[in-house]
């Protein structure tokens, strides 16, 4: 956390107040509070990795930051400034920048104003590299003080509605969404590097698909219709494919008008890529070789800690069957699960099923009510219950089951694959009974998407797809409990102040 220093006892209110009084009498003396940009050479980093590897006092540095912390010794002021790379102190002296800019730095400026200053690099006798100013700025004025320094932005609510204020104070938020760029750039090379192509689809849909969930729906005044929030762009990555882009992703947001929780938020980033010419097995291993590339080029190893475990990415990742998983992870026997007894066990576990729900469907509710949580290590879950996969292939070996994996850590869902349907006929028959699902009750099932299977009417080749979770993929890889700090402006309720 930065070390932040009040300079005075004032309230927040009165502090304000005080800084606005400022910036009146520098008006009134012609001195803008915000005037135009001065150039900067280096930022902190740089200029102190180029004095350690120079040593050259002469070398003169133009740098700039928010003003952090300051100590007055009379003739004499010790600056902390903040870029984008970290911290620098500077030495100002009356002296060296003349009686005009130390008194305008002295009467003008407060912590948390942005400035600029120009000098060169020296070791002081506590053996701290700082910036000997020979000229100073102020940038930018700050009318607020910022968070104390022992206590830093501690409030999550403002965290959250605040985040600039969050990332001021806090290093480990301004580290964390560092590592998120980095993680999202890993991925987008290692899918360039398989002759992947990027694209983007709509965010609007006329018609909600790709996924079970409930969308947001809004309206276009233009063309006076309901359009709904991306729940997915599956649909539209797969009409790419029949169009001959055979390899494609895209790293997209989607909203799903759902729970909010710590794993949870209503909007929220994925990536979703398509290869025609593979099949659920070709995902599987695409998938555990994207996740092991982006860990060990971020990380520098294929192990990371979360909440006290240690997570290992190291491929080939565990695989069980749905039925595995239930007696190896959920502690359940076959005769649990077995047709006559299936009810009684759903019962007994509280999984949630619709009294009408198939043996598949039932089976799918005792996985997620028995093993879904138990999951620590990366495992794919496969041999998903046919009636659970309305988008997904039938396994050539099984036509009651799925040719689609999850792959689950630590309790959590974290990727969706599977061979892709590309029969328009089973596609439609499956649409209809997704239809008749809502019919009954279900907000998440699937519409019927006309246009969708007319595409696949033109021919849709042999192809894998795969969607996961990249906020949830942060929260593991920074070690984070909670979904709403690796996102950047989580969704919040409307604050009443």
């Amino acid at each position: 956390m930065s070390q932040l220093m009040p300079e005075n006892h004032f309230g927040a209110s009165e502090e304000h107040e005080l800084r606005k009084a400022k910036v009146t009498a520098m008006h009134q003396e012609g001195i803008s509070p915000w005037p135009a940009f001065k150039p900067v050479s280096h930022t902190t980093k740089q200029a102190l990795s180029d004095f350690s590897n120079t040593n050259n006092t002469a070398t003169a540095y133009a740098l700039a930051g928010r003003m952090m912390t300051r100590r007055d010794h009379g003739k004499t002021f010790f600056v902390n400034i903040q870029d984008r790379d970290g911290t620098i102190q500077l030495y100002i002296k009356k002296d060296d920048v003349g009686e005009t800019i130390f008194e305008a730095f002295k009467k003008n400026t407060d912590l948390g104003d942005i400035v600029w200053a120009s000098g060169t690099l020296f070791i002081t006798k506590m053996g701290e590299t700082t910036l000997h100013v020979k000229d100073f700025a102020l940038l930018s004025k700050c009318l607020h003080p910022l968070p104390e320094k022992f206590h830093g932005l501690t409030d999550v609510e403002q965290r959250y509605r605040q985040r600039y204020l969050d990332l001021i104070s806090n290093t480990e938020t301004r580290e964390k969404f560092k590592k998120r760029s980095g993680i999202i750039l890993a991925i987008r090379q290692f899918l360039q590097e398989q002759d992947f192509l990027e694209v983007e689809t709509p965010m609007l849909h006329p018609i909600p698909g790709g996924a079970a969930a409930r969308p947001f729906v809004t309206h276009h005044n233009a063309y006076n219709m309901d359009l709904f929030l991306r729940i997915a762009p599956e649909l539209y990555l797969k009409r790419l494919v029949i169009g001959g882009f055979e390899r494609v992703f895209e790293i997209n947001r989607n909203f799903r008008n759902e729970g909010v929780s710590t794993r949870h938020n209503p909007e929220f980033t994925m990536i979703e890529f398509y290869m025609a010419h593979g099949d659920v097995q070709n995902g599987i291993d695409l998938t555990q070789r994207l996740l092991q590339n982006v860990v060990e080029k971020n990380f520098g190893t294929h192990q990371v800690p979360f909440q006290g475990k240690t997570i290992d990415f190291t491929a080939p990742f565990k695989q069980l069957t749905v039925e595995e998983s239930l007696i190896e992870i959920g502690g359940l026997h076959a005769k649990d699960f077995a047709p006559d007894h299936i009810n009684a066990t759903i019962g007994k576990y509280g999984a949630e099923a619709r009294i009408d729900a198939s043996y598949g469907e039932k089976l799918f509710a005792l996985f997620e009510a028995c093993v879904e949580q138990k999951i620590v290590q990366p495992t794919f879950i496969v041999g998903y219950p046919i009636e659970v996969s309305p988008l997904s292939k039938r396994d050539p070996k099984n036509p009651h089951l799925a040719a689609r994996f999850e792959l689950f850590i630590c309790g959590m869902e974290f990727a969706n694959g599977f061979t892709e349907l590309n029969d328009p006929f089973d596609q439609a028959e499956r649409f209809k009974a997704q239809v008749q699902a809502r019919t009954s009750g279900d907000s998440e099932a699937h519409h019927y998407d006309a246009d969708y299977i007319k595409a696949l009417e033109f021919g849709l080749p042999p192809t894998v797809g795969v969607g996961i979770g990249i906020d949830r993929l942060v929260m593991v890889l920074t070690d984070t409990a909670s979904i709403k700090d690796v996102i950047l402006f989580p969704t919040l309720k409307m604050s009443h102040e």
